[in-house]
C-alpha cells in the first residue's frame, strides 16, 4: 500500500513538472497565434495617455458649472457665463468686500426658493438652524461652543450676496467650503433661501 502511494505521488509529481513545463511552449503557441500571451500584458499609468471624454458623457468632477440656473451639466464644454473671478478662504478674510460686485444671476422664484431650501437642509441646517439663527442648529445641542454665526440678524443682515455665495463655496474660520458639494447655480438658490429666512 505504502509503495503504490510513493508511486502515485511520483507519478503526479512528474505530471505536475511536465504540465508546468509545458506551459511556457504553450503559451508561446497561443502568443504565435493569437498575437497575445499571459506573461506580455500591457500595464498603463493613471495619466498615461489619456484621452478627452467622448462628448455628451457626465464628467466627474466638472458638475459645478452648468450652463443655467435650472440645467444639468452634461458635459458641455462652455459652462457657465457668468463665474466669478477666482478667490480662496483667505482672500474672504482679507477682504470681505471682495465678492460684493458679484450679481446675483438667479431670481428668486418659488422655483430657486424651493431649491434653496431643500439644499439648505440638506447642507446648512446642521449648524446655522432651520430658522438660521445659529443656537438652533443640530450641532449647537451636542457642541454648544460651536455655535454657527447667525443668518437671521446682526451682521449677515448687511453682507452682499456675492459675499454669501463666497462664504458657501470656499468657507472662513469655523466654517468648511461647500464649493466641492454644492454646484454654482445651487450656491446662489441657497443665497435666496437665506434672504428669505432674513425677510423672515
Amino acid at each position: 500500500m505504502c509503495r503504490r502511494f510513493r508511486t502515485r505521488f511520483l507519478l503526479t509529481a512528474m505530471l505536475a513538472a511536465t504540465a508546468s513545463a509545458a506551459c511556457v511552449p504553450l503559451d508561446d503557441f497561443m502568443g504565435d497565434v493569437f498575437g497575445r500571451s499571459m506573461r506580455d500584458q500591457p500595464s498603463f499609468d493613471p495619466y498615461e495617455n489619456t484621452l478627452l471624454p467622448p462628448e455628451g458623457s457626465i464628467p466627474f468632477a466638472a458638475g459645478n458649472y452648468p450652463a443655467g440656473p435650472y440645467d444639468v451639466n452634461v458635459g458641455q464644454p462652455q459652462g457657465s457665463p457668468d463665474l466669478p473671478p477666482p478667490f480662496t478662504a483667505e482672500d474672504m478674510t482679507e477682504r470681505p468686500n471682495l465678492l460684493d460686485d458679484l450679481v446675483n444671476p438667479v431670481a428668486p422664484t418659488a422655483e430657486s426658493l424651493a431649491r434653496g431650501k431643500e439644499l439648505y437642509e440638506r447642507v446648512c441646517v446642521v449648524c446655522h438652524g432651520p430658522d438660521g439663527a445659529g443656537t438652533t442648529g443640530y450641532i449647537f445641542e451636542v457642541h454648544p461652543t460651536m455655535a454657527a454665526h447667525p443668518l437671521n440678524g446682526g451682521l449677515a443682515m448687511t453682507r452682499s450676496d456675492g459675499y454669501i455665495y463666497g462664504m458657501i463655496r470656499v468657507g472662513r474660520v469655523l466654517m468648511p467650503g461647500y464649493g466641492h458639494q454644492i454646484a454654482h447655480y445651487d450656491r446662489w438658490h441657497v443665497v435666496n433661501y437665506v434672504r428669505q429666512l432674513q425677510a423672515n
